[in-house]
């Protein structure tokens, strides 16, 4: 592995301008918001502050941890984890009084206590990661929330059976037994960052091991489809994986993430972390990094179990521009920086071609390397839409996902492009136009429609995600700076330390 970093930086060095970044730095030093930035923030705070009332007004204390595979809100049912999810929202934005009537309830409260099965991966970046975070943001003031998180942890520590590294991705904690199933890459490797600072927090190091094992187990995995990208799908009883099917979508997104952002909360001098992500990106831009034939857009393209390129995109995997960004910081390497940007820049564009100014969840692109997506062909007005605007939709729906704001976010706080407030301003209005809800806002069926019908839920990360990655870009970039803070899939802040001056192996 130290051999391939040697290679890859080298190559990479090629195309690559000597970079000043140094120990790690990821914000654009002296960065200055313009003077109009605070009516955007307060207009990111009002649509926390409609959504969380009425939240409050309709949903308030049903706090059963069973809907976590999809944790939405709405009228008629409302979970605990918008709880968990919008307290570190309130008090970045300064919402104390909401704050601490969150506190309070979840002192009051014993989410451990349901006749239903609950989801380890949704548990912890929502609910282990909410409480955690809002530990440090509040200086460490209330320690029932490491205690409330560390409650939860326990029964879900019945995940992993036996000697098995990779865990059940389900539990009944009526029994504190698992429910044997599959699992993926992506919820059996996203529980570094939670589970070691629960360590941290509770003195016991049992949560840290239990984290990293089976992200150990996923990087060594023989004969994976490419080097460093394995299979999505995992048999949890066996360890091994089920498919050969690669993407940085969903299913495998947030093992990718948390690659290169364990070891920038940690410091750990383990390098296998920080090297398997530049293996899975040196193998992407080899194989997966594509641009479209109109505009000149670049993504990451699937790769089948049939050894085929889909040259597909989607909204969960718009993520990757922003950890592009922060790993290539990370390393520095401006190569990985300028593909972060580019992939941002063309993730943001499925926004500015809709009629809402809204990304779609499902998308499709034409390359010189190809056009096929493992779906039927573009009919005539996919074509159309193609020509214009360099991609075509293949689901039209928005579920109030963040992942295009979050790259958004890491954009504008590593360079200080004016483009990427304009495009924040631009979701913002969005956002008013056409999620409006009788009482909060709502996901759309069509965003290519200006009068699509709506859904009638309101998931929790519109709490937890959007809303606070668009006050943040709005807000002074020495609050929660990507120099002291790594953000979990969910945005949860953690205090990260000092960085280091090299991350890999040499």
């Amino acid at each position: 592995m130290a051999s391939f970093r040697r290679w890859f930086l080298t190559a990479l060095a090629v195309s690559s301008s000597t970079s000043n970044v140094f120990g790690a730095l990821v914000q654009k030093q002296g960065l200055q918001l313009p003077a109009n930035a605070s009516t955007y923030r307060d207009a990111a705070q009002k649509l926390f502050t409609n959504s969380y009332q009425a939240y409050k007004d309709y949903a308030w204390g049903h706090d059963d941890l069973a809907p976590m595979s999809k944790g939405f809100v709405d009228s008629r049912n409302g979970w605990g984890a918008s709880i968990a999810d919008a307290m570190g929202t309130m008090y970045i934005m300064g919402l104390t009084d909401w704050f601490e009537e969150a506190v309070n309830h979840t002192a009051s409260t014993d989410f451990t206590k349901t006749n239903n099965t609950v989801n380890l991966f949704e548990t912890t970046i929502r609910y282990i990661a909410g409480f955690v975070s809002a530990y440090e943001l509040s200086d460490q003031k209330y320690p029932v929330l490491i205690q409330k998180a560390q409650e939860l942890a326990d029964h879900m520590a019945y995940a992993w059976v036996g000697n098995n590294p990779i865990p059940y991705n389900v539990i009944d904690f009526s029994k504190n037994a698992s429910v044997p199933g599959s699992t993926g890459i992506a919820a059996a490797g996203s529980l570094t960052l939670e589970w070691n600072l629960l360590s941290k927090y509770t003195n016991n190091d049992t949560y840290r091991v239990l984290g990293e094992k089976p992200v150990q187990h996923i990087m060594n995995l023989p004969n994976p489809p490419l080097p460093g990208l394995p299979g999505q799908g995992l048999d949890s009883s066996s360890g091994q994986s089920t498919n050969k099917y690669v993407t940085w979508g969903g299913g495998s997104d947030s093992y990718f993430e948390y690659l290169i952002k364990y070891p920038r909360l940690t410091n750990t001098d383990d390098n296998s972390y920080t090297d398997a992500w530049l293996t899975a990106v040196d193998s992407s831009v080899r194989e997966l990094l594509k641009t479209s034939t109109v505009g000149s857009h670049l993504y990451l393209a699937d790769y089948d179990d049939d050894k085929k390129i889909r040259h597909v995109g989607s909204h969960l995997a718009c993520f990757y521009g922003g950890n592009w960004i922060l790993g290539g910081k990370m390393t520095n390497n401006d190569t990985l920086v300028n593909y972060g940007l580019q992939l941002t820049d063309a993730c943001w564009n499925t926004y500015a071609s809709t009629v809402t100014g809204i990304g779609p969840e499902y998308f499709a692109f034409e390359s010189s390397d190809g056009t096929y997506t493992g779906g039927s062909a573009p009919d005539a007005n996919a074509t159309a839409f193609y020509n214009k605007h360099g991609f075509y939709i293949t689901g039209g729906d928005y579920i109030l996902r963040p992942e295009v704001l979050e790259s958004n976010f890491y954009a504008w706080r590593a360079t200080g492009d004016m483009k990427y407030l304009n495009n924040a301003a631009s979701a913002i209005k969005s956002f008013q136009d056409y999620l409006t809800a009788t009482v909060a806002y709502t996901g759309i069926a069509d965003v290519n429609a200006k009068g699509s019908d709506k859904y009638d839920d309101m998931e929790s990360f519109w709490f937890a995600e959007v809303l606070k990655y668009l006050y943040l870009t709005f807000d002074d970039p020495n609050h929660i700076s990507l120099d002291e803070y790594v953000f979990n899939t969910e945005c949860h802040p953690f205090k990260a330390p000092a960085a280091k001056a090299m991350y890999g192996s040499t």
